[in-house]
Order: structure tokens, then sequence, then C-alpha cells
């Protein structure tokens, strides 16, 4: 799908939510579930997905204002080489992290993700990038996503795998596996290696 006219719909789907939030008019509850419906209905044809699916995320995944996702990565160097989990999902390979749980800030999100997929204990020591998803090079995405990466050192452990990953290790730039690129892109681990060293902080 285009990524212009799939980040208009997303748009439109977001301002009927917004409306269906907040208006109390039935006249304007029936437009704006119209709105919805049809913007449904095109995001599954145009992405050739199951309507039900498009429905559950947008109907049923947020219940007030819809805002953007966050997803945040944790970059953990050693010897000048990253960690990289094999993802569960789709067998390839990304910076451990996720979404963020409600209840934890942004930095013990990205602590606990290293912690449960790689079983290192690191500390989050300052963030490198703030990505918006869809201006990186990613497939695209439904969801509007912001995404975090901080650089971790390591306080204690081995890489000891989770149960929601496959594999696990540290990997050089010029000897990266397959990745996952919902998750994160060549360029993207290239320039977070960059920004580590550097010490600067990128965002758009």
């Amino acid at each position: 799908m285009n990524r212009n006219i799939l980040e208009y719909l997303k748009r439109i789907q977001a301002m009927a939510k917004t409306g269906l939030t907040y208006t109390e008019n039935p006249y304007d509850i029936e437009r704006y579930e119209e709105m919805r419906d049809m913007t449904n209905d095109l995001l599954a044809n145009l992405s050739n997905a199951p309507l039900e699916s498009i429905q559950f995320h947008f109907d049923h995944l947020d219940d007030d204002y819809p805002t953007p996702k966050v997803d945040v990565r944790g970059v953990v160097l050693k010897d000048d080489k990253i960690l990289l989990i094999q993802e569960k999902t789709d067998q390839k390979w990304a910076m451990p992290g996720g979404w963020c749980d409600i209840g934890y800030s942004a930095s013990e999100n990205v602590a606990k993700e290293v912690f449960e997929e790689a079983g290192i204990t690191v500390k989050p020591v300052r963030i490198l990038s703030v990505w918006d998803k869809a201006k990186q090079d990613h497939p695209h995405d439904i969801r509007y996503v912001y995404k975090i990466n901080f650089l971790c050192e390591i306080v204690s452990g081995e890489l000891n795998v989770g149960h929601e990953a496959l594999d696990g290790g540290f990997f050089g730039l010029d000897e990266l596996p397959p990745l996952s690129e919902v998750r994160n892109t060549e360029r993207q681990i290239h320039k977070l290696v960059e920004l580590a060293k550097s010490g600067e902080i990128v965002w758009d």
C-alpha cells in the first residue's frame, strides 16, 4: 500500500475515533461511525488484511482518544557488538524491546524487556533517538508508533534467552543476521551505534 494513502486513512480513522469519543449529537455519531466503517473497508481492501482484524484494532484496542503507541528498544553494546534477539513471530532479529506497559516508565520498560528477552540486567543511561515509525524505512503499519531507543549499560548477568525469543547474540555491524524490519532496520542499527559513540540524540 502507498505510504501516503495509508497515513491519510489512519488520520481519518483517528478523527472518526476522536469524534465518537467526544460527540453527543446522534447525527454526528452516525456520521463518525460511517466514516470509521468506510475507512475500515478501505484499509482492509488496500492492505489485503481481513476486515475483522482492522475492525478489532481500531474499534477495540483503543477506547479513548487515539494516540500513538510507544515502542522502546535497548541498544546494548559489548566489545563493539550489539545485542540482538531472534523473534518468535518471524524468526528474524531485533534489538530487545517492545510495547511500553502501563505502570512503568519508558526506561523501566526497556530494562524489563532486555532482562525478559536476554536475561541481562541493564541500566538505561540515555536516549539515543525518538523516531516516528511512519517516517522511517519500516514496512507499512496500520498503527501509529513512536520508537524510543535507549543506550543501556550492562549491570550484571550473561546472555540467557527467555521464553519470548528463539535465540540471542552480540553481532558486529558487518555480520548482522536477517533483521525483523518491522522492529528495526540495518540503517537504524548503524545510526544508533554511531549515536552511542558520538553522544548525540536524534528525533523525527
